[in-house]
């Protein structure tokens, strides 16, 4: 099984990313996208979305680009390690996009970049991850 078959088969079937609404858009090698639909119960006041919410979807967009190789480790196990995140706009009633794009591949760790943006294309938050796999 490749990465990507991995997480198209995943992403879907966890239990917390599920519950959310996240669903993998695209996905190909080193890049991963990820979409979070607009739904009241991810408001923290209002219409604001909840910054946990925001946080998790840079965190599967991470974990998705991060096994985004064709080939994958032996052993299918894998855990952010450091995640980084700025919030540089407030997310209001939209649709949330994730990119995460690996910038450095090593044998068990993955360095990624990740950007939320607004369904108007703005850039809600940028973040910076290590994932370890294996």
């Amino acid at each position: 099984m490749t990465g990507p078959e991995l997480m198209r088969q995943f992403l879907p079937n966890s239990p917390f990313p599920a519950d959310l609404g996240l669903r993998l858009e695209a996905i190909e090698p080193d890049h991963a996208t990820l979409a979070l639909p607009w739904a009241e119960r991810l408001a923290t006041m209002g219409d604001v979305v909840h910054g946990g919410a925001i946080a998790t979807l840079a965190d599967c967009a991470v974990m998705a680009a991060a096994w985004s190789a064709d080939e994958v480790p032996a052993t299918l196990r894998g855990v952010t390690v450091g995640l980084s995140l700025n919030y540089l706009d407030t997310a209001r009633a939209e649709d949330l996009t994730a990119h995460g794009r690996v910038v450095r591949r090593g044998r068990s760790l993955c360095t990624v970049d990740v950007d939320v943006q607004g369904a108007d294309g703005r850039l809600v938050a940028k973040g910076l991850a290590t994932y370890k796999m294996g």
